[in-house]
């Protein structure tokens, strides 16, 4: 019998992932002490990468725990380009019951990678780019059917809800579904 993460520990482990994640950043954030002398304009501050935007997003828990188990968080903190179809909480929770659960567990890494994969091209695509495209290859080999109806961009059968969410290594485009492979 395969065995199962049961929820709580999946929240833990998302927790720990998030405070693992933005820790750093939190400690690196300017703002600790109030100076009261006028101070010269401060530089833009850098971009987050891919991993770092998607924590602080809030909205991708899931997807950065998932990210974890699948060993792919140093892959998307790289050089990149990279275009990342983010799923959201919600729709990794709309899975059937007991999926995530199974993905997470370290016999079923490679249907991970691969279905994690599936929801990244290696190039910076705005929206702008991608509601121009009728398809995209991922970084996992296969394509993402792309149409635009009206003001909706669907990849695959995924809404897109959220476009162009800036990274220094590349751009997120929240969607409302999970997409697998050859699914």
């Amino acid at each position: 019998m395969p065995s199962r993460i049961h929820p709580s520990r999946l929240s833990l482990l998302a927790f720990a992932l998030v405070l693992a994640i933005s820790a750093p950043l939190a400690l690196a954030a300017p703002g600790g002490a109030k100076n009261s002398q006028a101070k010269a304009a401060a530089p833009a501050p850098v971009q987050a990468d891919i991993v770092d935007t998607a924590v602080q997003a809030g909205q991708f828990k899931t997807l950065a725990a998932a990210l974890q188990a699948a060993g792919l968080v140093d892959t998307l903190k790289g050089k990149g380009p990279f275009t990342v179809f983010a799923p959201t909480d919600a729709a990794f929770a709309a899975l059937p019951a007991g999926t995530l659960e199974s993905l997470l567990n370290p016999e079923n890494r490679d249907k991970l990678v691969a279905i994690l994969t599936y929801h990244v091209v290696p190039a910076r695509l705005g929206s702008a780019d991608v509601s121009t495209m009728d398809a995209a290859t991922t970084v996992q080999g296969g394509r993402l059917a792309i149409a635009r109806s009206g003001d909706a961009l669907m990849v695959n059968d995924a809404h897109v809800v959220g476009a162009d969410v800036m990274a220094s290594n590349g751009v997120i485009h929240v969607i409302d579904k999970v997409l697998i492979p050859g699914g």
